[in-house]
């Protein structure tokens, strides 16, 4: 089918379901979503790309004097929300272009693409399956979120210990409705705190559904009362949320790239030079995968997420675990990642560190087989093992000293992500906590 058909098909559509409301959704270079809503009887216009938006008001977007852009709509993204009763309504998801009609650089979705064409140019296409956790806490009287959390469940747990069970089923239901292929449904290790899985898909429909997914969330728990937020560490002495990746890499006639069954481990060369690509840059696209000052207060040991640079195929402590599957279901299980990230710009940045692996034939160190939480650091110092960056700063700095991650992103937008991320910085660095008040106001 054509493009013009592709349109046509779409605006039958929109007729015969009585779709009033679209939602032209996009994402900024943190990883917010954005959205410009229209009529339906103004879907034909945008479908033309006629739809005109300030880029200069949007986060790392453009300057005053060049802020004209139009949102492009992928019809394939089409969804209609189905918690709307009264009035039905979809969205679309679009790439950002510039007036005179070339992409924007600044558009994460355009990055990714621009990574997925480099690795089709190679022979390959790339999977992801995310494991995207998050919380749910009670609202106030005013409807401002708390941090009581919901529950005092733990992993696995059922109602009625399990509170939450209701709204993660209605997630789920409301997932599944928009075309998402659920695959497991549980409460996580702390209170309050939840995962709900789907299937993995190419990079790009899985960073769509990422940011799909954390809308649907956010909206559902609302109905319960509840706020549910995807904050890394938002308490103090439990485990944070993280976004685990489960990546690999299919040739071009759909056979798993990482798979060899001759191998000891039954993984291929390119599995390995992979690996040693994302162990190589890890320190550089940590800044992306863990975007913001609070991303580092899960990266810390004893809660679970990784803070050495080493890979296993046989424990779930090191950055890098190889999951026992293999034949079609052979990945590569990044640990890292939390669910702040931008997910074009996380996805971008981890394919490209592997497809470097892979061209300079990068080979990975010795996997690390006993418990890395357990580690000391004369041990760690001894073999050679590198940490994960202690924070947002070490991480923008080491971003700033790899030229291939950089790369990734180009230019224009390595830049805006890298000013905004500093500024967070900045700003944190000198705000006066509330643990810097009880530790020092009475004792000096």
């Amino acid at each position: 089918m054509n493009k013009q058909s592709e349109r046509e098909e779409l605006l039958r559509k929109v007729e015969e379901l009585d779709v009033k409301f679209i939602h032209l959704q996009f994402t900024d270079i943190m990883g917010a979503m954005k959205n410009v809503s229209i009529t339906s009887d103004q879907l034909e216009k945008a479908l033309n790309n006629k739809v005109m938006f300030d880029g200069s008001s949007i986060d790392g977007f453009v300057r005053i004097e060049e802020s004209d852009m139009y949102l492009s709509p992928d019809l394939s993204t089409f969804t209609i929300f189905p918690w709307t009763n009264i009035h039905k309504e979809a969205r679309l998801i679009c790439d950002i272009y510039n007036i005179d009609g070339t992409p924007f650089e600044g558009c994460p979705r355009n990055v990714l693409k621009k990574l997925i064409r480099e690795a089709k140019d190679m022979g390959y296409k790339m999977q992801v399956g995310p494991e995207c956790e998050f919380f749910l806490f009670h609202t106030d009287e005013k409807g401002n979120p708390s941090l009581e959390t919901h529950d005092d469940a733990g992993y696995f747990d059922l109602a009625p210990i399990d509170l939450g069970g209701n709204a993660r089923n209605e997630i789920t239901m409301a997932l599944q409705e928009m075309g998402f292929k659920i695959e497991t449904s549980h409460h996580e290790v702390a209170p309050g705190q939840h995962e709900i899985d789907f299937k993995y898909d190419d990079a790009l429909v899985t960073a769509d559904n990422i940011m799909t997914f954390k809308m649907v969330v956010r909206i559902i728990a609302q109905r319960h009362g509840l706020h549910a937020t995807f904050m890394p560490k938002p308490k103090y002495g439990i485990s944070g949320s993280g976004m685990h990746l489960n990546m690999s890499l299919s040739t071009l006639d759909s056979k798993n790239a990482f798979y060899d069954e001759k191998n000891k481990l039954e993984l291929s060369n390119s599995a390995y030079y992979f690996l040693g690509g994302l162990m190589k840059h890890a320190k550089a696209f940590t800044a992306l995968t863990n975007p913001t000052v609070n991303s580092y207060k899960r990266l810390v040991p004893g809660y679970e997420a990784p803070v050495i640079i080493a890979w296993s195929a046989s424990n779930r402590s090191p950055l890098i675990r190889i999951p026992a599957e293999r034949g079609e279901g052979t990945r590569i299980e990044l640990r890292s990642p939390d669910p702040c990230a931008n997910p074009y710009l996380a996805l971008a940045a981890t394919l490209k560190s592997g497809l470097d692996g892979i061209k300079n034939k990068i080979e990975p160190p010795e996997q690390v087989t006993s418990n890395a939480y357990e580690m000391e650091k004369e041990e760690i110092k001894e073999r050679g093992i590198e940490l994960l960056p202690a924070d947002l700063h070490e991480a923008i700095k080491a971003l700033s000293q790899d030229e291939v991650i950089k790369s990734s992103l180009g230019q224009y937008a390595y830049k805006r992500f890298a000013e905004a991320a500093l500024y967070e910085w900045n700003e944190y660095s000198k705000y006066v906590s509330q643990w810097e008040l009880d530790r020092y106001l009475r004792k000096f």
